[in-house]
């Protein structure tokens, strides 16, 4: 026999959601089989077999979050009985599978999830997530089940048939909170606040919006943060792109203001390196290259595939790059290096007609770059008033990392790159 661990899909990868099984007790499967579906925060990837061999157990049901990196997940082994080798995870699926009910047969007791319910003698009450979300929201107290499930362990069949009502709602909340992630007072039920049951839909999160939602919360809380703005006048950008992509045509390739943007940006990086850091409790990192993350929206969330190198690479190489990764992101189909790692985001809502907005801090990184619509403004030339393409540009530093003075240099290094591109091509 040998246990299918919960493999690391990252270098960072501490747990992840076990979303959907493929395969049931008693199946027998071959090298390459998908087995099973694993949410991270950022996509979900199809774990395959590397062998033949027959399921013997399944030891946590799908469904199941918080599972750790080399938790046993099922067993297998080969016809003849020896052991066969582990899974192996690969390239993200498309869609995210929805969370289904639980697999009957779980072998082996699973730890509960980080907020879960205690007995009125202090002992800790051992449920499954399932059966934990169930008992919310049906208002059940787990206290008062005596679960069927391995070693008493309360299964969603326990709560399904417990009498409903006999939770407090603050237990309600808590439990919600603990699923999410999120402290309590920010879930707080929309029953105590007004807004009546049957009047909105309820869409349940999934592992990618549970992870987005922490970081996001750690990231504002934790990261002193500050923004900087500044305008950029753009009518040469402009001119310089038409000319650019008169000339890539032929070649298929069509360079975007966001391609220019990221190419400005790793310039800027390499002559202001202080801002090419992050912070760490060992130390500040200064990373060596311009590694830019940019932000797509997915379907479900937000992804920031990254440019690697770019202060390296030409636009006609970004442009190519650029668009590859965000079509790849909106499939679900990067690998976890290719959305991981980055030194520097860049977030652009310009196309969308956004004139400034401030991006959340893409930590561990110290810097994000959120970049506005280009419009025609007055801008004073000469003593005169005349007409310009201007775009704003607003960088959120970590102070911890970035101070105001050296954000500022940063973006001085910056505007001229943008505002005459020329440079950008030599």
């Amino acid at each position: 026999m040998t246990d299918i661990l919960m493999p690391a899909l990252s270098p960072t990868m501490e747990e992840g959601v076990l979303a959907k099984w493929h395969v049931k007790v008693g199946d027998v499967v071959s090298a390459g089989d998908v087995i099973a579906e694993i949410e991270t925060d950022k996509a979900t990837m199809e774990v395959e077999a590397v062998d033949e061999g027959e399921v013997t157990d399944i030891l946590v049901a799908e469904g199941t979050e918080g599972v750790k990196v080399n938790t046993p997940i099922a067993r297998l082994k080969d016809e003849g009985g020896a052991a066969a080798p582990a899974a192996k995870a690969e390239a993200p699926k498309a869609e995210a599978a929805p969370v289904q009910a639980e697999t009957p047969k779980a072998a082996a007791p699973m730890a509960p999830a980080p907020a879960a319910p205690k007995s009125a003698s202090g002992e800790r009450i051992f449920a499954s997530p399932l059966a934990r979300r169930i008992a919310a929201q049906n208002g059940v107290d787990l206290k008062s089940i005596k679960g069927s499930g391995p070693h008493g362990r309360i299964v969603k069949r326990d709560v399904e048939g417990a009498p409903k009502g006999a939770a407090q709602p603050a237990a309600s909340t808590a439990t919600a909170a603990a699923t999410s992630g999120i402290a309590p007072r920010q879930v707080q039920s929309l029953a105590q606040m007004g807004i009546p049951d049957g009047s909105y839909d309820l869409i349940p999160l999934d592992g990618m919006k549970k992870a987005v939602a922490r970081r996001m919360v750690d990231s504002i809380q934790n990261v002193p943060h500050f923004p900087l703005f500044i305008d950029c006048e753009i009518d040469q950008l402009m001119a310089v792109r038409a000319k650019v992509n008169k000339m890539l045509e032929p070649q298929g390739i069509k360079v975007s203001v966001n391609d220019f943007v990221i190419k400005a940006a790793a310039l800027a990086l390499k002559m202001v390196p202080e801002a090419n850091a992050s912070y760490t409790p060992e130390g500040i990192a200064m990373h060596h290259n311009a590694d830019v993350s940019m932000a797509v929206a997915i379907d479900g969330g937000l992804i920031t595939p990254i440019i690697k190198k770019a202060e390296t690479k030409g636009l006609a190489q970004i442009a190519t790059e650029s668009k590859d990764l965000a079509k790849r992101a909106r499939e679900r189909k990067l690998k976890p290096e290719e959305f991981q790692g980055g030194t520097f985001s860049v977030s652009n809502l310009g196309m969308f007609g956004i004139k400034q907005f401030t991006s959340i801090i893409n930590e561990p990184q110290g810097c994000i770059m959120s970049v506005g619509a280009g419009e025609q403004r007055p801008v004073v030339k000469d003593g005169q008033i005349v007409p310009a393409t201007v775009m704003t540009v607003t960088l959120t530093c970590d102070h911890r990392v970035v101070d105001g003075a050296t954000g500022a240099r940063f973006l001085q290094a910056f505007k001229p790159l943008i505002e005459d591109p020329v440079a950008m091509l030599a």
